[in-house]
């Protein structure tokens, strides 16, 4: 039997208890493929993170739901960065460090930035890819909401910068609060459509502060909803510069609210919106709890 550091951690929030929790087990070269995807069962978050060495990066890491493995994912990558810097494998005695990660998906450029006594975590996500786009009538059918819930003019289609997910920009943030998913339409829609999981948003934040307020739900065979998804807002960027819902290259992404786990992002395009090269995704991390995982 072999033990493994194994840590807890809340991702895009300052405070215990809000954002998106993810565990990270480090270390974990010696683990089967098969063995991660157990632990990641029983730990029963969204993700769980394996850091691993890489030849090709600083570190790497293998991201996993209870059920399946992922090319990339947002808040497991702060929770990375943020638990390699708390157990001293990323010395960080200056203001700023830049260093990268070997992701299914590829090679991640990270930066960690100190500021007003917090740790800044960005990642630099792929250049996106716009994919299938689909019928409006499937989608309200889905989520139970009506024509008018939807944004006029802009289509429902999945956006990759590193894992496929299905954007769904609404024409209020009341919308948001209504959804009720209709299980054999989401059915329906996964088995014919090319995304992951589904992210729908409007242009208004749920504080002052966001620019956009989001829901993300992973799709069937497991529905469940995500408190807050980095990979997605980085899509969901990539779709608002791009459409030109957007018209600054900077902005505040809110999820979570509605399920008690506020979560905060920002988000920067790089490029035109004809020509996006990459979207940054920074958030902070704040620790839960550390033990010993025994396999």
């Amino acid at each position: 039997m072999k033990t493994y550091k194994l840590y807890q951690v809340d991702a895009f929030t300052e405070t215990r208890f809000g954002g998106n929790p993810c565990a990270v087990v480090m270390e974990a070269d010696s683990l089967t493929s098969e063995e991660m995807q157990k632990i990641a069962t029983e730990m029963n978050l969204s993700e769980t993170a394996f850091v691993v060495k890489s030849d090709k990066a600083d570190f790497g890491a293998r991201y996993f739901t209870p059920h399946e493995e992922i090319p990339m994912a947002g808040h497991p990558t702060i929770s990375t960065i943020f638990t390699l810097i708390q157990n001293g494998d990323i010395v960080f005695n200056e203001n700023f460090r830049k260093l990268t990660l070997e992701l299914k998906a590829g090679i991640f450029p990270i930066e960690i930035k100190r500021e007003n006594g917090k740790i800044l975590i960005t990642m630099t996500q792929l250049a996106p890819k716009f994919l299938m786009k689909y019928e409006p009538e499937d989608i309200c059918k889905t989520f139970s909401l009506k024509p008018q819930d939807l944004l006029d003019d802009y289509p429902i289609q999945s956006v990759s910068t590193g894992t496929p997910q299905l954007m769904i920009p609404l024409s209020n943030k009341g919308a948001l609060k209504r959804i009720e998913i209709n299980m054999s339409e989401f059915n329906r829609l996964k088995n014919n459509g090319d995304f992951f999981s589904v992210h729908l948003f409007a242009l208004e934040g749920f504080t002052g502060e966001g620019d956009v307020y989001s829901r993300h739900f992973c799709a069937p065979p497991k529905v469940f909803e995500d408190p807050f998804t980095g990979s997605a807002t980085g899509g969901m960027g990539a779709y608002l510069w791009h459409y030109k819902l957007m018209k600054k290259n900077e902005f505040i992404a809110e999820q979570g609210h509605f399920m008690g786990r506020p979560g905060i992002a920002e988000v920067e395009l790089i490029g035109t919106p004809g020509n996006i090269e990459g979207i940054k995704v920074s958030g902070t991390a704040v620790p839960v709890f550390e033990a010993t995982l025994q396999v």
